[in-house]
């Protein structure tokens, strides 16, 4: 059976529907992924993915009319032809992910009308999947969508490690300089109520460093100014390179803990085996808590505005001393 997944972005999101590729591939299936291009990084090179399929809605978004964009969807539609998927998926909930599924020509699989970002979206998809009230986590919600395929989901642990096959010259100059053990931290968020604040970050990697942890801080696009605040804060602290997403993952893999909050580099330091803590904040959502939506294997604190720097720091130290203990099954 050919699949195709539809997970367009963002990075957590397509970590977190990783499990959904490496199950179908152990069950026989040749898979493929549509990603938005910004992401495709993430995915190129995944022993379970076959083949890629990368657009860009961005350009839709702002050029709508344009004939460039047309001719990219018209090429994008002959691709996915080529592949001729048997069944498709659509992860993301949303219209553009299940009308861009829709190019495929497949069945498409996808979760109903109460569980999408984008409810009126379901009117798209032919399978739709109730979730079960018991499957909290975000990738055991995702793992449903496996099961009118009749595809068990053994694997439910998001693994990216192939990441780290990756050659980055800039992380390893970086890792060949860095102190060790170093704390990775990770201020940065494109939702300013998943930001813990700079002051904070500095306090917690203070009271890390008496306990041995040199600070590092992990930023990308969008970052810049928090984590120029943060390093202004703790001017012993060294700022990472600019990375791809293959160099911050092998970066993240040889942090003693990565710290931030409810972002995608914290799920992708987890999924390549790096220690994580992921700070949710007391205005998180329901899609963003903690039992939902922390790294999959590592932990997850919530914190309000009486909650101390103190307590985290405790916490990130207990995980920093034991690592994590339990591995991908």
């Amino acid at each position: 059976m050919r699949l195709l997944i539809v997970r367009l972005s963002a990075m957590g999101d397509i970590v977190h529907a990783l499990p959904l590729a490496e199950n179908a591939r152990r069950a026989g299936a040749e898979v493929g992924w549509l990603a938005d291009r910004a992401y495709g990084a993430l995915l190129e090179g995944n022993p379970s993915v076959t083949r890629l399929f990368l657009t860009d809605t961005r350009l839709w978004r702002r050029r709508p009319l344009a004939p460039s964009a047309w001719r990219r969807l018209f090429a994008l539609r002959r691709e996915l032809a080529g592949f001729a998927p048997q069944a498709a998926i659509d992860v993301q909930g949303l219209w553009k992910s299940a009308a861009l599924a829709r190019l495929a020509g497949a069945p498409l699989i996808g979760f109903d009308r109460k569980t999408r970002r984008e409810p009126s979206s379901s009117v798209l998809i032919r399978r739709q999947v109730r979730v079960d009230p018991s499957a909290a986590h975000v990738v055991d919600q995702n793992l449903s969508l496996l099961g009118p395929l009749g595809i068990l989901a053994e694997r439910r642990h998001p693994d990216a490690r192939y990441l780290l096959d990756r050659s980055s010259p800039a992380a390893q100059d970086f890792l060949a300089r860095v102190r060790r053990p170093f704390a990775l931290y990770h201020p940065g968020s494109a939702r300013p109520e998943k930001a813990w604040g700079e002051e904070n970050y500095a306090a917690l990697a203070a009271r890390l460093a008496d306990r041995g942890l040199f600070p590092a801080i992990s930023w990308g696009p969008g970052d810049e100014r928090r984590a120029e605040r943060l390093s202004a804060l703790l001017p012993e602290a060294v700022l990472i390179p600019p990375l791809d997403l293959p160099g911050l993952a092998r970066v993240a893999s040889a942090c003693a803990i990565f710290i931030g909050g409810d972002t995608g580099p914290v799920h992708l330091a987890d999924a390549v085996g790096a220690p994580a803590l992921a700070l949710f904040g007391p205005r998180a959502d329901r899609r963003n808590v903690p039992q939902r939506n922390r790294p999959y294997r590592g932990a997850a604190l919530r914190y309000d505005q009486t909650a101390s720097v103190e307590s985290v720091a405790r916490k990130a130290a207990e995980i920093a001393e034991t690592g994590r203990t339990d591995e991908p099954g």
